[in-house]
Order: structure tokens, then C-alpha cells, then sequence
């Protein structure tokens, strides 16, 4: 295997970590509202500024045909709607589960409801593996050392994973699911994007001359469904709320800050190669 191999491992057993922890959060730690809030205002941010700094430019570039801008525009509106469906479907976009917001909800909203917050992100989870493995295979095919194209999108959804796993934990427990079953089904959730990042990144590398036009796609259509997962699925839920407005502003401009930094450090690595 070449280096890029090795850091997406790295990448997914980071992600699945990182769910582990968001899932098991319910039942050890009392979030507050406000920590919430700020960690889904970053994580926004964040996600924003990655489908239009990595993603969307990547994939226009990959995409070396004459109509590219055409093509890569289409399949980001591709990767919003489908994503903007998704969202529809299975209304999945409930991070918040602190004590006051617990308290504003019924918690009664049905054994069942955890199964379609559970059905969504899980979907969700795969497509932003999908996502990573193109990115890093996108970084082999331009040689970069270390996977540096993968890197931002890698940040975005190690950050954003705990809130996932919360939804879906939190929300068994709310149905009086036993701690037993509330791991099982963690554990689950918490395999599905590294086995979408994995696919991705052996299928679109066996490709051959087709590998260049399908990861330009690919990655536009990750742009548009990141760029969906932050403006239609977190910042919605942060507008609810008018206190901590100053805090939830400069949170989503550090995210917005951040994945920048990681062009910076990818156009560095680039131009000394």
C-alpha cells in the first residue's frame, strides 16, 4: 500500500473514535446547551468552508473537459438536493441533546423515532465517506505526501461525527433503550463512514483512465452535500436560538478560518514539492 493508503486508515480509525465518544456522551457526560451549540457552530463553519475551499475546487480541476465548470456546478447541485431529500425523508437534525433542550422536548416521541434519526445519518455517514475516500484517493493521483487533500475533509467530519452519534444515542436513551443496546447500535454507526471511505477509495483507484472524470464528480457532488449538511442540517438549529449570538458567530467564522488554514497548508506542501 502507498502512503495514502496508510493515512486514510489512520483517518477512519480517528472518525470511528470520534463517534464511539459522541455516542457515549449521553450516559457519562452532562453537555450544556451553550458547549453544544458553539461545537455545532464551529463544526458548520468548518464543513462550509471545505465544500468550497477543497472539494468544489478539486473536483473542477479533476475534471479536464471542456464544459467543467458546467459539469462540476451540476453535480454540486446533485449533491445538495440529494442530501436536501435525504434531510426531508428521515429528519434527522437533532444534535442537541443537553439538559434544557432535553427538557423543551417529549421525550415521548416514540420507540421507534430513534430509528430514522439512526436510518439518516446513517446514509449521511456513508456519503461523507464517500467524500474522504475520494479526497484522499484525489491526493494520490496528485501526489501529495500524507494525504494533505484529504486532510480538511477528514477535520470536518471528525469534528462534526460526535454530534451524529449524539442524535442517535440520545435518542434511544430518551426511548429507555438499555445502555447495552444503545453501544450496539454506536458501534454500528460508527463503522459506516470508514467502510464508505474505504470503498470509495479502492473503486474510484481501479477506474483507470475513467478515474480523473469520476473523482472530479464525485468530489463536486461532496461539495454540495457538505454545503447542505451545514447550511440545511446545523445552522438552522443554531438559529433557534437568539442568546450566545456573539459566541455561535465567531465559532462558525473560526470553522470558515480553519478549513482556509488547511488550503494554505495544502498550497504550501504543493509549490515545495
Amino acid at each position: 500500500m502507498d502512503a495514502t493508503a496508510y493515512v486514510l486508515a489512520a483517518y477512519c480509525l480517528a472518525i470511528a473514535a470520534a463517534s464511539m465518544l459522541g455516542g457515549w456522551i449521553p450516559s457519562a457526560v452532562r453537555m450544556t446547551h451553550t458547549r453544544t451549540q458553539v461545537a455545532m457552530s464551529l463544526a458548520a463553519g468548518l464543513v462550509a468552508g471545505v465544500a468550497l475551499y477543497h472539494l468544489l475546487p478539486h473536483g473542477f480541476v479533476l475534471l479536464e473537459e471542456p464544459e467543467a465548470i458546467n459539469v462540476a456546478t451540476w453535480w454540486t447541485m446533485a449533491g445538495l438536493i440529494g442530501m436536501v431529500l435525504l434531510l426531508r425523508v428521515f429528519s434527522f437534525h437533532q444534535h442537541d441533546f443537553s439538559a434544557s433542550s432535553h427538557d423543551r422536548r417529549d421525550a415521548g416521541n416514540g420507540s421507534l423515532s430513534w430509528l430514522g434519526i439512526a436510518v439518516g445519518m446513517g446514509l449521511h455517514s456513508i456519503i461523507e465517506g464517500l467524500a474522504l475516500g475520494a479526497s484522499v484517493q484525489a491526493a494520490r493521483v496528485h501526489g501529495l505526501e500524507a494525504g494533505l487533500l484529504g486532510g480538511g475533509v477528514f477535520l470536518a467530519i471528525f469534528l462534526h461525527k460526535p454530534l451524529d452519534a449524539l442524535s442517535i444515542t440520545g435518542t434511544m436513551r430518551a426511548a429507555r433503550f438499555s445502555a447495552r443496546a444503545r453501544l450496539k447500535v454506536n458501534l454500528c454507526f460508527a463503522l459506516l463512514c470508514p467502510v464508505g471511505a474505504v470503498l470509495a477509495y479502492w473503486s474510484v483507484g481501479s477506474l483507470g483512465a475513467a478515474q480523473d472524470a469520476v473523482l472530479g464528480r464525485a468530489l463536486a457532488f461532496s461539495a454540495g452535500a457538505f454545503l447542505c449538511i451545514s447550511l440545511s442540517d446545523l445552522l438552522p438549529e443554531i438559529h433557534f436560538h437568539s442568546h450566545d449570538r456573539g459566541k455561535l458567530a465567531v465559532a462558525f467564522l473560526v470553522g470558515i478560518a480553519l478549513a482556509y488554514a488547511l488550503v494554505l497548508v495544502e498550497s504550501s506542501a504543493m509549490h515545495h514539492r
